[in-house]
């Protein structure tokens, strides 16, 4: 149980962050602490990890991490037995889609194993604890244009999708065969300063940016012709609390609802920085990923009307806040 201080009329709630240390995990942290939240997270290993992303927001004397391996079921019961969370957010795993290609099974079994031993604890240890899992919007794979909701078939294109889909399966099952609150957000892509730079958006941004200070570089890319739908973070880690404080627990696809094309990506990046893309982007064929989706559209509707959650922040406006930075 919870201890409840006398001196407090309702208890601090806590919250474990699972996958704190990457771009969603620090957003989060910062966004419960500042709803005064006790913050706990997890890294493969605590004492080695940098946690950069919290240190950069300022938060990491404020958060309690502890080392707990996704995949080991007994490693998980130890830290959920320690902790006792009201909430946990599974935002762990392996998060690249291009790397999933190289890296299918660690990709796969960080994601639906993980997320399955975290399903299977909260039911073995009895406690009215509340899961959200980090979906994505790649599960939906090439909808032929149409927007993607909540009742869009899953058609996966990239071993991190299908362990996405996995997982959402997973919580969806025990959601119902076991009465737990655990539910999905299905988030499309999104975006901020603290993206590492193996993520296209980011490779774009730190490019333009050297080669506006005169690095001479050329930026090699894939398909440019790929349109996604282009979030700012911050704003998503809003839906992922939200969802759990509903009396009900269910998914929710979470996007802005607009598309643009990695074409038009780039020609903003480049032109926040004075320059003509044309003249510093190459196409390079071994760029090229073995499946790919085109065209991702997004219907966030349901967020919005139940959640009374709508992004504020578009493509355009993630690019000119990430290009400050």
């Amino acid at each position: 149980m919870t201890s409840i201080s006398s001196d407090h009329e309702c208890p601090t709630k806590k919250a474990l962050i699972c996958g704190v240390s990457g771009q969603d995990g620090a957003y989060l942290a910062r966004l419960l602490l500042g709803k005064g939240y006790e913050v706990h997270g997890t890294a493969r290993d605590a004492q080695m990890a940098g946690f950069t992303n919290l240190e950069r927001l300022g938060i990491k004397g404020r958060t309690t991490f502890h080392s707990m391996a996704m995949n080991d079921f007994r490693s998980v019961l130890q830290t959920m037995a320690k902790v006792q969370p009201d909430e946990v957010y599974n935002l762990a795993g392996q998060s690249s889609v291009g790397l999933s290609f190289d890296q299918p099974v660690e990709t796969l079994e960080s994601i639906s194993v993980g997320t399955l031993n975290l399903l299977e604890v909260i039911r073995f240890i009895g406690r009215p604890v509340k899961l959200y899992n980090a979906g994505s919007g790649e599960c939906f794979g090439n909808t032929m244009g149409e927007p993607a909701d909540e009742q869009t078939p899953f058609h996966p294109r990239s071993p991190y999708a299908v362990a996405k889909a996995t997982a959402y399966w997973e919580v969806a099952n025990y959601r119902e065969a076991y009465k737990l609150f655990a539910c999905t957000g299905i988030l499309f892509n999104h975006e901020s300063p603290l993206r590492p730079e193996r993520f296209v958006t980011q490779k774009i941004i730190q490019a333009a940016k050297r080669i506006a200070s005169g690095s001479g570089e050329r930026l090699r890319l894939g398909n440019i012709s790929i349109a996604r739908d282009w979030g700012y973070a911050p704003e998503y880690v809003e839906a992922m609390w939200l969802m759990l404080q509903q009396e009900r627990a269910d998914d929710y696809v979470i996007a802005t609802g607009e598309t643009n094309t990695l074409e038009d990506f780039i020609a903003e990046v480049f032109s926040c920085v004075d320059l003509e893309w044309h003249d510093h982007v190459i196409s390079d064929p071994s760029l090229l990923r073995p499946s790919e989706i085109m065209v991702s559209r997004s219907n966030p509707a349901k967020a919005l009307r139940v959640l009374g959650w709508k992004a504020r922040s578009g493509m355009r406006d993630v690019v000119h806040m990430m290009v400050k930075q």
